[in-house]
């Protein structure tokens, strides 16, 4: 899972990444809130810990372009403010937790790991339904429903079709697909995204599904029926 670290003191957002990497996590830091913006509106991320004192832009005005862009990302906010007023202004803006400095970094470890487990319960399914085709997450196949026939898919595979179908009404870019499957800094094995596209419409053929997926010229990939 992929989690944006928006904080200006680099000492304590190094901290907070080297532990959610040793958690396993994929990490990104921005140092202010207009890199931090741009970043969380890719939509890639599964949680963002968001500090509200930035430069450039506050973390609540971040926090209000999250929501009104629709996107469903977790957030943390972490800030020195501690009064009531504060973290209520942070949670009628759509926060979902909120930490006061100075914090332990094992509860806030904690706090994201509730707020994924969440997640996971609350969005993922095991079973993704779109069009005459059914994803299963758990067994990593593809069923077509007009024909019954099934198909099984590779991890990577798994990962591009869920991406695509949890996001079925939208243009996915090549720079998401490389963000939210092969991280940022991995840019060398994304290349690879071609191929892994491909041996899913391959599959797909295969079992007769009405579905593809689409390249929209210059913009990305979507599904289409």
């Amino acid at each position: 899972m992929k989690i944006l670290v928006i904080e200006d003191e680099f000492s304590l957002a190094d901290i907070i990444s080297t532990k959610l990497k040793q958690e396993k996590y994929n990490v990104d830091i921005s140092l202010d809130g207009e890199s931090g913006l741009d970043n969380a509106l890719s939509g890639v991320y599964d949680l963002i810990i968001l500090d509200i004192m930035l430069p450039k832009i506050n973390g609540i005005e971040i926090l209000k372009e999250i929501k009104n862009s629709n996107i469903n990302t977790k957030v943390i906010m972490l800030t020195a403010k501690s009064s009531l007023d504060d973290k209520l202004i942070g949670f009628e803006n759509g926060a979902n937790d909120y930490m006061t400095k100075p914090f332990h970094i094992e509860e806030l470890i904690a706090r994201v790991n509730v707020q994924l487990r969440n997640n996971k319960k609350n969005i993922s399914k095991d079973v993704l339904k779109y069009g005459d085709i059914e994803l299963n997450i758990r067994t990593s196949t593809i069923l077509c429903t007009k024909n019954k026939e099934t198909i099984n898919i590779s991890y990577k595979e798994l990962m591009i079709l869920e991406y695509l179908m949890n996001n079925s009404n939208q243009i996915i870019s090549k720079e998401q697909f490389y963000d939210k499957i092969w991280g940022i800094d991995n840019y060398f094995e994304s290349n690879n995204l071609e191929a892994y596209l491909s041996f899913v419409r391959k599959k797909l053929k295969i079992i007769d599904s009405d579905v593809t997926i689409k390249a929209i010229r210059g913009m990305g990939y979507k599904l289409e029926v």
